[in-house]
């Protein structure tokens, strides 16, 4: 992108001003969390097609409830494709969610709740917003982040627990086809958290997924969120405490 980043010294002071500042806005326990979102924006003053002579860097925060609501039901989208080799795929931009808005607006007309991305080769790639997960007897399948997906830190954070917890992980390239047989299919994201699926339609066949109590989805959201608001002990050194 071109685009002259924060120190990591900056990065972090800047977020924990905003927390600062906005430590009452934090939802009661069980009720949402805190969305903190850091910005890089082009601000210089430049009108043709070449990189901003300046940029602005912002964190800015705000009380949030869950993502989805209710039951998560997807669709394979084959039409559109969120991101192409060679592209900004891989980058928390706004060019990756540009796409995303008509397939969506598509598949709720339809019912579903929200779009499953593939490659050009029927690979699975990403839901607009999260990181995908399937669970197949021991073994955890995700797509491995090639430049096509994002490295999202609930992605990252994930698989560290599930080999904490015993399950076996496999990044790998997963066919479209693999969906027919996963026992559960779940999506990770900062916003999203872990979220079970219920279902998958796929070329007008429905593939429905376990959820609830037991399932390797739900261990995780538990002790995932469970560092998060302290119920659970940190011993993966994620936790920043603020004076």
């Amino acid at each position: 992108m071109c685009m002259q980043a924060p120190t990591v010294e900056q990065f972090v002071n800047a977020v924990k001003q905003t927390v600062h500042s906005n430590k009452r806005w934090v939802p009661p326990p069980g009720k949402g969390a805190m969305y903190i979102r850091p910005l890089l924006m082009g601000s210089g003053p430049v009108l043709g097609v070449a990189p901003a002579s300046e940029y602005t860097f912002i964190t800015y925060a705000s009380p949030v409830g869950n993502y989805h609501k209710g039951v998560l039901n997807l669709i394979v989208e084959e039409k559109f494709r969120r991101a192409i080799p060679g592209g900004t795929g891989g980058v928390k931009a706004v060019t990756n969610y540009a796409i995303i808005y008509k397939p969506i607006a598509e598949a709720k007309a339809k019912g579903f709740t929200d779009v499953l991305f593939l490659n050009a080769e029927k690979y699975i790639e990403e839901v607009s917003t999260s990181n995908i997960f399937l669970v197949k007897g021991n073994e955890t399948l995700t797509p491995p982040t090639s430049g096509t997906i994002l490295p999202g830190i609930t992605r990252k954070s994930i698989i560290e627990i599930t080999h904490v917890l015993g399950y076996q992980v496999k990044e790998r390239a997963i066919p479209v086809e693999e969906l027919f047989d996963a026992e559960e299919v779940f999506c990770t994201g900062t916003a999203v958290g872990v979220n079970s699926v219920n279902s998958i339609t796929y070329q007008d066949t429905r593939i429905a997924y376990k959820r609830g109590a037991g399932t390797v989805g739900q261990k995780l959201y538990e002790m995932l969120t469970g560092i998060q608001t302290g119920r659970i002990e940190d011993k993966m050194g994620w936790t920043v405490e603020l004076d």
